[in-house]
This record gives C-alpha cells, sequence and structure tokens, in this order.
C-alpha cells in the first residue's frame, strides 16, 4: 500500500509538471500561430492547465514538506501536545479538502451532463479542467488521511521527515519529533 501511494503521489506531480509544461507551450503556439495568422487562445487554454497543474501538485508538494506551513505554535509543543495539534491538523484538513473534493467532482460530473463549454474561442467541454481540480482534490485528501495515519502510529510526518532535503538543514532533535 505505501508503495502505491508513493506512487500516485509521485504521478500527480509528474502531471502537474507536466501542465505547467503545457502552460508554456500554449504561450509558445500562440506566439508563433500570431506569425502566421493562426489565433490560439492561449489565455483560455493556460488557465485550465494552470488549474489542474495547482490541485494535482498538492499533495506531492505536501509529502515533498514544500507547502507552506505556518508551524510557530507547533514548534513550541512536545510530545502529545504536538501530536494532537498535528492530527488535529491533518485530520480537519482531510475533512475540508475531503468536502471540496467531493462537491468539485459533483460539479465536474454535472458540467459534463449538461454539456457546459468554456466561453472562449475553443468552447472547451468545462469538464475536463475541472476534472484536474477534482482529481488532485482528492488525492490531497488522501495524502492528508495517510499523514493522520502516520501520526496516529507514531512516525514521522511525510512534510517533516522531507523538510530537510528542501531547506538543506540538518534534521530536527529527536525530541523535537512527534511520538
Amino acid at each position: 500500500m505505501r508503495n502505491f501511494l508513493d506512487r500516485l503521489y509521485l504521478i500527480s506531480g509528474y502531471l502537474a509538471a507536466f501542465f505547467l509544461f503545457a502552460i508554456g507551450a500554449t504561450i509558445v503556439l500562440q506566439i508563433i500561430g500570431r506569425f502566421f495568422g493562426v489565433a490560439i487562445d492561449s489565455t483560455e487554454l493556460s488557465g485550465f492547465c494552470l488549474a489542474a497543474s495547482s490541485f494535482l501538485g498538492l499533495a506531492y508538494a505536501l509529502k515533498g514538506g514544500t507547502h507552506v506551513r505556518v508551524n510557530l505554535l507547533i514548534r513550541s509543543f512536545r510530545g502529545k501536545a504536538k501530536k494532537a495539534i498535528e492530527l488535529w491538523c491533518c485530520g480537519a484538513g482531510a475533512i475540508a479538502v475531503g468536502y471540496f473534493a467531493v462537491n468539485s467532482t459533483l460539479f465536474a460530473y454535472e458540467s459534463f451532463e449538461f454539456g457546459d463549454k468554456s466561453p472562449g474561442l475553443i468552447a472547451a467541454p468545462f469538464w475536463i479542467p475541472q476534472s484536474g481540480m477534482a482529481i488532485g482534490s482528492t488525492i490531497l485528501t488522501i495524502a492528508l488521511i495517510d499523514e493522520f495515519v502516520r501520526i496516529a502510529k507514531g512516525q514521522v510526518p511525510s512534510y517533516e521527515e522531507n523538510i530537510d532535503a528542501v531547506l538543506g538543514d540538518e534534521p530536527p532533535p529527536e525530541e523535537q519529533r512527534v511520538s
């Protein structure tokens, strides 16, 4: 199960990177298209790719320790108090993001069912970019539940475990880790 989840987060990160690349590609295509008199709406496509990239990258960023976390309060706690705060944060986050994931999935399904299309030059079906949002928020919900379980088992959360690689710092002392 651990390998499956880690691969899921990695694939999600790769997809986020792909959509970032697609933003640049659509802008380059628009520039080239201008030379040949072809109109390419890179604004609309880039917006769709930005939404997909943003949401698909959330779980990967959480697991990698690159999310912005305000941990001034959490740093001052040790032991069971710190564990309780971390559990609350991951649990509340999973509930909130899970609620968003369910509703964004229903929203994408309704757009598919009603045949909603974007108002731009391309008139793309709205369910396509909304699917990236729904899938990304669902994977983030899974990642938050994964972190909740890790903390409940007494393991160090991935976002703290990997922060050293992100910041290039020394690992935190053992007494600061969740126990």
